[in-house]
This record gives C-alpha cells, structure tokens and sequence, in this order.
C-alpha cells in the first residue's frame, strides 16, 4: 500500500494524531548554512480589508463585503457566504446597485508566516439578487468572478479563524505522549540552569589543554592539567572543581583561553576573554542537571496579582516562566511545553496537572499579559484554535530530476536498530533521518521524502513510502517522519511530486486536548567514536507557546546562549571541523534569542522568514505551497491591467483604480463592516435597532437568520480585532505582546480586564 494511493486517508490521520519531536539532520562535519533569503517582493501580500469594489469587463461596478465562512474542511476547502452589489456601467446616480448573497467556494491554502488564507479554484455556487433579472444573473455572476483578480483572492487568517465553529473540532491525542514531571528548580535570586544531555561528553580542541562540553548549550571547559571547570555566564567566567558545582568567580583565566582556535566557533568565548569580574554577591545559583531540566525564576519574592474575574487565581507576575497560585498559600501550577504542573508550594513535588485544572483558569481574560496559556487549558477556544492550526499542512512541489538529496554521513559503517512496534528499522549513527523497510532504505529530509537501495545512495525522490513507516510510535526519535506524506499527484506523467507536513513534524503535537511541545520522552544521545547525535528534548527550553506564530518559543533567560538544551556543539575528529553556536536550536519563535538556529526547518530565531521547513531548500527545484504570499503582484484577468484597491479611514467607502480602464475609477458609498449575507438570501445591516434588509425595504429576518447574522457580527468583530492585534505585533517585529491575546497594547494591562469571547 503507498501513501500516494492512499493519500487522503493518511493525510486525515496524520491531521488527527500529530507526534513526536523530528530530528533532521545536522552534519557533523561542519555547521549547516543559513538558508538564503528570497528576494525582496516589491508588494508582499496583504488582506487589503473590506469591503472591496472592482470594476468588471462590462464597464459595470462591483462592490464585495467580507465573506462569512460557513466552513472550512480539513482547511483545505472553504465554504463562505458574502453580500455584494452590482451596478451596471452608466446607471443614473440615482438608481440604487443591486444587493444580493453569494454562496462561494475554494480551495485554499495557508501561509502560516503570514497568516493569510489563499481562495485557489474560487467559484459562485450560489446567487441571489432579488432586482437583477435572471437571464442576467448568470452574466451579472460570471463578471464578478472574473472582476476579483489573484491579488485579492485572500483574507487575513485570523477573520477565518473567528468563523469556525470550535465545537466542531474534536482534539484526537497521539497515543502514548508523556507528561512526567521534569526536573523543576526553584529560585528568587539570580540563578541559571545548565542543561546536560546525559553524562557530560568532552571533545579536544587542537594544540590545547582545554576540552568543552559537546552536549549542553552553554560554553563549559574542562582544563585538563588542573581538572578545573570553567562556565561562560554573560561576559564573566566562573569555576569549580565539579562539573556540578560549586562555582564561583574564576578570577584569571589559564592561557589555554587566548589560545583558542581564532573562528567562528568560539568567537562568542573569545568576545569574553579575560572576564568581566564578579563579586561572590553577583554569582548565579548554578543548576548542573544531566537530564533537561527547568528552571522557575523568581525577581525576589512571588508578586501575586488577582486575575481579573476569577475568585482566588492569582498570576505570579515576577517572572518569565506561567506560574499561577490558587491564594497566597494553596497550590502553585507552572505551565512548561504545554503541560500544566502543580505543586503544594514552588519548591515541589510536582504532578501532572492539564487534566484537573480549575475552572478559574478557563476565565483568565484575553487581556491578561499571560493569556497565552488559554491555548493549554483544556476546553477553551484557544486551545481548540491552537489545534486547528496545528492541523494546517505545509506543501511544496517538488522536481524530481532537479533536487539533490544531502549526503548522509555516517560514523563508520550504516547502524541499524529496530524500531519497537515494527519490522521497520532506523539508522543511529547518523544525524539523517534514515529508515528502513525490508530492502529499501527511505531518508527524510527537511520535508522531502527520498529512496534508495543502499543505505548511503544514491538517493532519489520518493513517490510513495511504505504504509509502516506511519506506524511509528511516539517512543522512537524517528515518529517525527510519519508526518511528512507524498500528496496525491493529479498528473502523474510530470516530474513533480507535491509532499506535506503538519507540525508534529517540527515538534508540536496534540495532547490532552490541546497542541503541546515534545513528546514528553526523553531519548539518549548516541555517541562512539568522538561523534554526538543527539535527539530533540521535550525540556529544557522554558517552552512557551506563542500565540502569534502558531509555534512554540523558548525563553532566554538563564537557560544559556545557544538555544536549548542537546546540540550545542559537535566535532568530527576525522575532519578535525568544529560547530558550536550555528546548530544551537530550540523551538521556533523564540523572541530575545540572537542566533537560535533549529535544524526542523532551517531558521533562524531573529527571523520569521524560512521557518517552513521547504524554505531551507532554497532552489528552484523545490517550489513552497505558500510562495503565494510573497508578492500580490497580480493581472486584473479581466482587464489586463495592475490593480489597487485603496479605503477610506473610516472603512465606508471604496475606491477601485483600473489603471488604464478608462473611467478612472470610481467611488462607491457603503456601510463598511456593517452589510452582511444573510442564509436566507437577504442582505442585512444592523446599527442598533436590530436587523433590517440592507437597501431599507422588505422584513426583518426570522429568529433563525437573526441568530446567525449575530453570530456572524459576532466572529467578524473579533476577526477585525484579532486582525489588528497581530499587525501591532508584527510591526513589532514581534518583540511584544507574544505572551497575550491582546499583544497590540504590549502585553495587555496586568490582571486583565473583561473577558471578551
């Protein structure tokens, strides 16, 4: 059975269970290049608002409002209905534009990045236009069509997302996620926390007596004639006898330092060199853990805040970690990689807690600087959105006779182990992510499937993959590759093949009804012979969800500067190449974290662009699904020409500017937001006094069709807020507002304010 023939099916599965952390591979020999930008687009795609007028072939005029979506299938299929008029060319001023519904469908695709909806095979399947006669209502539709050119065929995300109905979306957990308790440190004073991964691994530095620690993200050193350790902390140095303390100021450094190799690997150690000095009161609490830990940091004692609305939760407000306490003296709740823990005071013992929250925290208000948490309460809206858009695949064409898979590289000859639950097995020697099935050997690659008959190459594209490899548990580092599936090609004589992935291929997966980070296990590095292979951890980042982005961030402080915890270094003795820093990673989205580099997808954390994980193939071969949204350069299909579309501050009125139409455009008076379709063929305004037919004649609509235009009033204010709240954040660059809601304010007021649903 291949997943091409079954595509449809697979890609429904993979849409309802979501996995693992993947690991792609990050080569040992030498540090992975940063993807290369795109080139700038003159005129990146936006959602221009509503309402939008366009000028038809007929000369005549069209005026459409902001669809209402009705549904939105695997989102992939939308379902929308929206008010229009029409007006024929030459009509007196005084004869009213026809009103009418339509009913319009599409395909859609999604650009996460920039949280744009794309209406791909847009048609009217339903009209309704009381004044215009029917044997011109066909045309009348045809020309509206065809009036709509590519440039506006998209609306903002988040004005879809407030359409769809959460209860219809049932959260289906992978099987088998873990959510035992991390090892959770507690301080109030300064403090920092070095995460291992495993027993610490030291590798040789050339022509010195100084070796560093391969598996952590911070720069520790063991010099060797004097067994003294030394760690980096800011622009200072600190050392102890054990690698786990105690640590103090280091004083001089050995000369070994000034030694260090004069490249990029060490350029941060060497901006360091000698050492800003440090009194005893300004060294940190140093938590040494050989497993990812946490760490909950407190500015001096917990500063409680009532949440507005709730009777006794209170927000810990001095620090960068979710830490909530019912009273000042009942238990404390911390919330890390999407997963609720509590405790009967902060210094533990910690319990799994997402499943019996109180129902306090379902109040916390969308104001509150900390509302990003709603996403991780189980029930809430914003959890079940947070599933949705976990769902929403991420696709690329690929050319087949064009793409080059990487080399693997291997420690030694290809090792095989086999994967628990299957007769499948993986590779472990590698940092690729290699499977194989029987006699044949598929390697995943940033998104791409390829095949091969050898375990080393050479590797073609793949155009099926064996059903199994679906059915790799959530226990094995490689269950990250069941979410990158071959689409169903409707041309099979090209040399294209289209692949998608969903986000349990970049590490955010669905449990206890909600999307969380990490599988919650922890797998052991491999490491013989001087090469280090880790896997991708659950902790050890303080990882947050971000509710701009769609993804999981990680927070910068005192968890060291290279990203998270596990790949922070690799050597390779055979090439004597060093990569520290550049493969530092963590989950994307992380705000405050200069050089944060994550092998899922190719990026960088200072940026956004390149975060889907096809962007880091960076050639023509490989063509991302969401390339739409780089430019709204488009031709008018119906007149040939460039078009724009301007709007008043006040959102009344429009304007439509064909140029070299002719009429030199025109303006067309309208009631902004405020005109809706409704389902039963009528268009409606409210301004207060209740619904009434748009164009002032006629009735009022029945209960049933006043219940829905409310419900639709409803999701479209909140899109429209939603919608700002995000371009204040994006005008940002992100650096605000990541932890709330209502990020447009900064943050939102401290306690919040109404909760606004």
């Amino acid at each position: 059975m291949s997943i091409r023939s079954a595509n449809r099916s697979v890609v429904t599965l993979l849409a309802a269970i979501f996995a693992v952390t993947p690991v792609l591979q990050v080569l040992a020999q030498a540090p992975p290049a940063k993807a290369k930008p795109a080139a700038a687009a003159a005129q990146p795609a936006t959602d221009p608002g509503w309402p939008r007028a366009y000028t038809t072939e007929s000369q005549g005029q069209v005026v459409v409002y902001e669809p209402q979506t009705a549904s939105w299938a695997n989102q992939k299929h939308m379902v929308a209905f929206a008010a229009a008029s029409y007006q024929t060319k030459g009509a007196a001023a005084t004869v009213k534009p026809a009103l009418g519904t339509i009913k319009l469908e599409a395909d859609t695709s999604v650009s996460l990045e920039t949280r744009l909806v794309k209406f791909g095979n847009l048609r009217i399947t339903e009209s309704n236009f009381p004044t215009v006669p029917k044997e011109q209502l066909r045309e009348v539709v045809e020309q509206l069509t065809n009036a709509i050119p590519e440039a506006d065929r998209l609306i903002a995300l988040d004005k879809v997302l407030a359409f769809v109905r959460k209860s219809t979306i049932v959260p289906k957990d992978v099987p088998g996620l873990k959510a035992d308790p991390p090892v959770i440190f507690y301080s109030n004073t300064p403090a920092v926390v070095v995460n291992f991964d495993g027993d610490p691994i030291w590798s040789p530095i050339e022509k010195n007596d100084l070796k560093f620690a391969v598996n952590t993200n911070w720069d520790v050193f063991e010099h060797e004639p004097t067994k003294t350790y030394y760690l980096r902390y800011n622009a200072s140095w600190l050392k102890a006898t054990a690698v786990t303390g105690p640590w103090a100021p280091a004083g001089k450094l050995p000369p070994s330092f000034s030694a260090l190799p004069a490249n990029e690997n060490f350029a941060e150690v060497r901006k360091s060199l000698p050492g800003k000095s440090l009194s005893a009161k300004q060294v940190p609490s140093v938590k040494v853990t050989m497993v990812p830990g946490e760490l909950i940091l407190l500015s001096g004692a917990p500063n409680y805040i009532l949440v507005t609305g709730t009777k006794d939760l209170l927000w810990v407000s001095n620090t960068e970690s979710d830490v909530f306490r019912l009273g000042k003296t009942g238990t404390v709740y911390y919330l890390v990689a999407g997963r609720w823990f509590s405790a009967p005071d902060f210094m533990g013992p910690w319990t799994f807690a997402t499943p019996k929250l109180p129902e306090d925290f379902k109040k916390i208000p969308l104001e509150h600087e900390r509302s990003r948490v709603l996403a991780s309460v189980p029930g809430t809206d914003e959890a079940i959105e947070a599933v949705l858009l976990s769902q929403i695949p991420q696709t690329a064409r690929v050319d087949r006779t064009k793409i080059e898979a990487p080399a693997v590289i291997y420690n030694g000859p290809p090792e095989f182990k086999t994967i628990e639950g299957t007769s499948l097995q993986r590779a472990v020697n590698t940092g690729a992510d290699v499977i194989q099935a029987g006699a044949i050997f598929y390697y995943c690659n940033q998104g791409v499937w390829f095949t091969s008959k050898s375990a080393t190459g050479p590797w073609q594209v793949a155009t099926t993959v064996p059903a199994e490899i679906y059915k790799i548990p959530a226990s094995s580092p490689s269950h990250h590759v069941t979410y990158v599936v071959v689409e169903e090609d409707d041309n099979d004589n090209d040399e294209w093949v289209t692949f998608a992935y969903v986000a349990g291929y970049t590490g955010l997966m669905i449990g206890w009804g909600c999307a969380v980070w990490g599988s919650g296990y922890y797998y052991p590095p491999y490491y013989y012979g001087g090469i280090y292979y880790p896997h991708f951890s659950t902790y050890g980042y303080s990882a947050h969800y971000n509710p701009w982005t769609g993804a999981y961030g990680r927070s910068a402080v005192a968890y060291g500067p290279y990203g998270g915890v596990g790949a922070g270094a690799r050597y390779n003795p055979r090439s004597g190449t060093y990569s520290r820093g550049a493969v530092a990673w963590g989950p994307y989205g992380a705000s405050g974290v200069a050089e944060a580099y994550n092998p899922r997808t190719g990026a960088y954390g200072q940026t956004r662009q390149g975060s889907n994980a096809y962007g880091s193939w960076g050639s023509s071969a490989v063509v991302r699904g969401d390339d739409w949204a780089a430019t709204n350069r488009y031709t008018n299909r119906a007149t040939g020409t460039t078009t724009r579309t301007t709007r008043t501050d006040q959102g009344a009125a429009i304007s439509r500017n064909p140029q070299g139409a002719g009429n030199g455009g025109f303006v067309a008076a309208g009631e902004g937001g405020n005109v809706y379709a409704g389902r039963d063929g009528n268009v409606y305004k409210n301004d207060g006094s209740g619904w009434q037919p748009a164009d002032g004649g006629g009735n009022r609509p029945t209960q049933q069709t006043a219940d829905q235009l409310n419900s639709d009033r409803a999701a479209r204010t909140s899109g429209s807020q939603r919608t700002s709240d995000y371009g204040s954040v994006k005008s940002s660059g992100g650096t605000r507002g990541t932890g709330s809601y209502r990020g447009a304010s900064g943050g939102g007021a401290r306690g919040g304010g109404g909760r606004r649903r």
